[in-house]
């Protein structure tokens, strides 16, 4: 049965948009989802749900200082958020203007950086920043945290911890891999004590993870290109699971994403790749046995993905139970473990 845009819409009430982290990563609560079973659980529950043997897998990527202010050559204000580094001094980046700067002009962004607008690619400008300095080290001394467009203030000293995950490692998202946002150091000494294992993948997140789907016919959606690197230590972790016959548990979606990606030609493939996978109900999984996420914007494509990991009916299911519960919605709200459907 085709599927349309309005298959993946819910009424939201602001008021459970979750604007600030609780005071603890652990403390959020934890939808847990088998089939058309659920349960109500805490996030520090989680190593209860596990088993001696199990793998969960991590995406490692650390938020970039994405956001910058400044201005054109005519004097007219912008925004600029990072869409992700092509280079030690370029990147693609989204800018919000009354009129959209030409191929050839300049900006003065925030500490004085005088950029070049180089080309025009659909929806993002290339732009080359000055000087020798990388591009990251540039970002992270002039740029702000960039919050989603959800979180309706403007970033605090306590979000430069909190919308960072504790594994943080690799600079290059523009937007955290909110699952693990749960995770502590406590929570993941306990994990480890009790057997579990750990895996780790790098996926940068594109600002495009915001963007809605515009299309009724999902089949016309095109997907935003993110990268995402598999060491071959993973892959190895990835094997030896199976064979002892443990789980494996993906730590948000990205981390499913970069798996299923790297996973399309048969076995889990080692090394850097960039994918646009579009995964919607009926998509056959790979790799994980569950997943943790958090719950998603409406007619989002994450939405989609978690709709095709669970069974579409099954989430519906539990989003209207976690509306009706008052659970915390998106980056800094609660979150879910879901055990993979069986379709068949």
């Amino acid at each position: 049965m085709p599927l349309s845009l309005a298959d993946f819409d819910y009424d939201l009430p602001p008021g459970l948009i979750a604007q600030f982290p609780l005071p603890e990563r652990t403390a959020s609560r934890l939808l847990v989802m088998d089939g058309s079973h659920l349960e109500d659980r805490r996030f520090d529950d989680l190593p209860d749900l596990l088993r001696a043997g199990d793998l969960l897998v991590f995406n490692d990527t650390r938020v970039l200082h994405a956001r910058l202010h400044g201005v054109k050559d005519s004097g007219g204000r912008i925004e600029v958020l990072i869409e992700r580094p092509v280079g030690r001094h370029e990147a693609l980046a989204q800018i919000r203007a009354s009129h959209a700067p030409w191929p050839g002009s300049r900006l003065v962004l925030e500490g004085g950086l005088k950029v070049s607008v180089v080309a025009r690619e659909e929806a993002f400008f290339l732009l080359r920043f000055p000087g020798t300095e990388d591009l990251v080290d540039l970002l992270e001394r002039h740029g702000k945290l960039p919050l989603p467009p959800y979180i309706q203030r403007q970033p605090e000293d306590a979000d430069e911890a909190r919308y960072q995950t504790v594994y943080a490692r690799h600079h290059g998202s523009v937007a955290a891999p909110t699952a693990g946002l749960h995770f502590d150091t406590s929570l993941m000494d306990t994990l480890r004590a009790r057997g579990i294992d750990f895996a780790w993948l790098t996926l940068h997140v594109g600002a495009g993870t915001f963007q809605p789907v515009r299309v009724e016919d999902l089949a016309h959606h095109r997907m935003h290109r993110e990268r995402y690197v598999i060491p071959a230590d993973t892959v190895n972790a990835l094997a030896a699971a199976r064979v002892r016959g443990g789980r494996i548990v993906a730590v948000g979606t990205t981390s499913l994403r970069a798996l299923e990606a790297a996973a399309q030609e048969g076995d889990i493939l080692a090394g850097p790749g960039e994918t646009e996978l579009f995964i919607l109900p009926g998509f056959r999984f790979r790799t994980a046995d569950a997943l943790i996420t958090n719950f998603h914007l409406p007619k989002s494509t994450l939405l989609m993905l978690v709709s095709a990991f669970g069974g579409l009916k099954n989430l519906r299911r539990a989003y209207a139970h976690a509306l009706a519960e008052r659970y915390r919605f998106f980056s800094y709200g609660d979150a879910m473990f879901i055990k993979k459907h069986d379709a068949s």
